[in-house]
């Protein structure tokens, strides 16, 4: 590995969040690189932090964020951080702005022998505005595509591609980080800039409704030992026991890492259940309750048809969420009885040998 003389910076701090490994192995790759070129390095997983309070920004260090795209934007976690991050005190100075980068890791896959990128939403762009507004300098954005860990949606990624993809990204790591050390800059991830603007309502729409959706779908079988791995390895405490089962809380951001790292597969995401509650909310109970209530008529009447749709929305979203957590704890309860749980357990696709779970791999 070929050494970088520092000319800027004689330390980095990166702030990372990894709910399965992905981005927390980015992060000490750059490590790695800082430590060969004899840099003070000291990386942070923010889910560990006990009072973001005491955070200072290093006058002389480069600093940077890692996270995992969670529905085409950062999770909440990783996000709210940066909206509470310090202030640069070096504006005004003759050094002027704290340097920062910004690293996302996308859901990459591979077809054949070619290696297919991910989509990163406004993951990096939110981030770099709000770290601008704080008086930092953005000397990198970009994206690594590293496997899809989403199983919720997809089986795992086979070992072999994973292990493929790993090798070639973590080579894209070590350049990028080797650039931005030496003083240079990396901005690749504006090259996708358009595509990520056009799938911005989805981040928008998965940040408010979404994870709270995904968070609702998640059970244990009949298969859990109450080892409470899953409820102690959780990085935002959001599992808690109810009825001597774990239960998902709306804290969930569908990190994955419970279903990943259980070691009887006995997590799963309840995909018949999902789609349901979702037709029997949307198509029936919500239609029923605007009728009951003369929602849509008394809307009408007091607002312009333009923010009638804005209250619409925010009606429609307020009962979605409520209805999918009454529907949730009453759902957590049923499946104390058999045929229920079977029920389920069978109509999930997670439950099935194919469906793989991911283990990223230590590098």
């Amino acid at each position: 590995m070929e050494k970088v003389i520092l000319k800027k910076f004689n330390k980095l701090i990166i702030y990372y969040f990894s709910g399965t490994g992905n981005a927390r192995n980015v992060a000490y790759w750059i490590e790695n690189i800082a430590i060969n070129n004899n840099i003070e390095a000291q990386i942070i997983d923010i889910s560990k932090l006990k009072s973001r309070k005491s955070l200072k920004i290093h006058e002389t260090a480069l600093i940077g964020f890692c996270s995992p795209t969670h529905g085409f934007n950062f999770p909440p976690i990783m996000f709210h951080f940066l909206l509470r991050f310090p202030k640069s005190k070096l504006v005004g100075t003759a050094v002027a702005e704290n340097k920062v980068f910004i690293i996302n890791t996308r859901a990459g896959l591979k077809a054949g022998k070619y290696f297919l990128p991910g989509l990163g939403g406004m993951a990096q762009y939110f981030s770099a505005l709000i770290l601008l507004l704080k008086g930092c300098k953005i000397v990198g954005i970009h994206p690594i595509d590293l496997p899809s860990n989403w199983i919720s949606f997809h089986p795992g990624v086979k070992p072999n591609v994973v292990d493929s993809i790993y090798k070639k990204r973590k080579r894209e790591t070590e350049r990028f980080a080797s650039k931005v050390i030496n003083g240079g800059k990396d901005l690749r991830g504006l090259k996708t800039i358009l595509i990520d603007v056009l799938i911005s309502p989805i981040a928008f729409l998965y940040y408010i409704i979404g994870r709270f959706i995904l968070a609702k779908s998640f059970y244990a079988s009949k298969d859990c030992t109450n080892c409470n791995i899953c409820i102690q390895k959780c990085p935002i405490h959001a599992i808690k026991t109810i009825d001597n089962r774990p239960f998902w809380t709306y804290k969930c951001e569908s990190c994955m890492q419970c279903m990943n790292i259980c070691p009887e597969r006995a997590i799963e995401a309840a995909h018949g259940y999902l789609f349901a509650i979702y037709y029997l909310i949307t198509s029936v109970l919500i239609v029923k309750i605007y009728k009951l209530l003369n929602i849509s008529e008394y809307l009408n009447n007091i607002f312009p048809s333009w923010l009638n749709n804005v209250f619409s929305f925010i009606i429609d979203t307020s009962l979605l969420l409520f209805l999918f957590f009454v529907f949730y704890r009453i759902f957590h309860y049923l499946l104390r009885y058999r045929l229920f749980e079977r029920i389920i357990v069978f109509t999930s696709l997670t439950k099935f040998k194919f469906w793989r779970r991911y283990k990223s791999p230590k590098y």
